[in-house]
């Protein structure tokens, strides 16, 4: 089999799925026609490699290598990583790390690679939180972070619930998707600039910062945008505008990242001053002292704001994950084996770092962006870099799958 043919292939399948005709960007929502389609391609990339496919109560998938009579229990591996996007998003968040695994997997067994450990690649549900707003929402049920119970009551932007999409496990119990997984190792598209000032195609993730998503609900009074006085007026837009600015200020000052990327204003009308605003916050920092101090500076000055302007400010921290280390034997052992390959951290949240706080020992492989743009329809990367990156993942699962267990 040629496998850049091959990859090649898989991409020009993927590219067109969920993609806007207006901006070039991509929408693949949980659960969406266009995410739908993106499962029924991982199910035929699966069974056209002669992979058993595995899907858990919560909408994530596996196909395996090799039937399970034929591996220990314990010690498999996984690898893979997810199809949803963000509103308007990339390309390669997320896909390129799903059919680089395919990729890296053909390449294996192109070499003769005869595992001794079972291996799988995994599709993680609802990642980015588009949906219903919760990030890395499927690998956080896998492994039991997050009940059923509270993940079925989360509604997305039309109230739809998610317990009415997916009836979720019927007894009420987690997945066992993960039982017996030993590593995992996720390969994704670099959010930054790291490798293109390193000139280098291909890195390892050594940490993610912490980082939390904040509701912001701030309370005013509406009123008539042409009668009402300036000095009469209750305006939640304005202590919702300074809060942004403020959050733009300390996040610069204190060297960490503070964005407002969504707004829901009530009632929403060009004539009239609003009488509520809802904005939500996320907000990254190198340490979680360093995180508590930006969100506490953000929400001190909001708070003072309020009192200023005759509103109300409530926030409400709707998720928080502190900071992951990765496993540092695993990224070590996968460094050195691709060559003293760069070791960064990264300022995005993945699955591999839910799967890592549950005890998983994981590893991150990224593939240079040229553009160093991300979240966005110029996110990008170059064949090249993406089939370096097919080649260092296959060079890395090469060595966990036929390793010996030692448990």
């Amino acid at each position: 089999m040629d496998q850049v043919a091959d990859f090649e292939q898989m991409w020009r399948d993927l590219t067109p799925i969920g993609r806007s005709a207006s901006s070039g960007g991509y929408f693949r929502q949980p659960w969406h026609a266009a995410e739908l389609e993106l499962r029924a391609w991982f199910r035929e990339a699966a069974t056209a490699r002669g992979l058993e496919v595995e899907e858990d109560p919560f909408g994530n998938l596996v196909a395996w290598w090799g039937p399970a009579a034929d591996f220990a229990a314990t010690g498999k591996i996984l690898t893979g990583s997810h199809l949803d996007s963000v509103l308007d998003g990339g390309a390669y968040d997320g896909p390129l790390g799903v059919a680089s695994s395919f990729a890296a997997l053909d390449l294996m067994r192109e070499r003769g690679v005869r595992p001794t450990r079972r291996l799988g690649v995994a599709a993680f549900v609802e990642e980015e939180g588009s949906r219903f707003g919760r990030a890395c929402l499927g690998s956080r049920l896998a492994v039991g972070a997050t009940t059923w119970a509270d993940a079925a009551e989360l509604t997305d932007r039309e109230g739809v619930r998610l317990g009415d999409v997916i009836e979720g496990p019927a007894d009420g119990a987690g997945s066992t998707m993960l039982d017996g997984v030993a590593t995992y190792v996720e390969l994704h598209v670099e959010q930054g600039r790291g490798l293109i000032d390193l000139d280098a195609p291909v890195g390892v993730h050594d940490a993610i910062w912490p980082h939390g998503r904040y509701r912001y609900d701030i309370a005013g009074r509406a009123d008539h945008a042409g009668t009402t006085r300036m000095e009469d007026r209750v305006d939640p837009m304005l202590t919702y505008a300074m809060t942004a600015l403020a959050a733009n200020k300390q996040a610069r000052v204190q060297g960490q990242r503070a964005t407002f990327g969504r707004i829901d204003v009530r009632p929403n009308g060009t004539n009239a001053v609003p009488s509520h605003v809802t904005g939500w916050l996320d907000a990254r920092a190198e340490s979680d002292a360093a995180l508590a101090a930006l969100v506490g500076e953000i929400e001190r000055q909001a708070t003072e704001r309020a009192e200023r302007d005759g509103t109300t400010v409530t926030v409400t921290a709707e998720s928080v994950s502190g900071e992951v280390a990765f496993d540092v034997a695993l990224r070590d052992e996968l460094a050195g084996r691709l060559g003293g390959v760069p070791i960064l951290p990264t300022q995005a949240g993945h699955d591999a770092g839910i799967l890592q706080d549950a005890g998983i020992p994981t590893a991150m492989l990224f593939v240079r962006n040229p553009s160093g743009v991300s979240h966005s329809p110029y996110e990008s990367a170059e064949m090249a870099d993406c089939l370096a990156g097919v080649t260092a993942l296959a060079d890395s699962l090469t060595g966990l799958v036929t390793a010996q267990v030692t448990a």
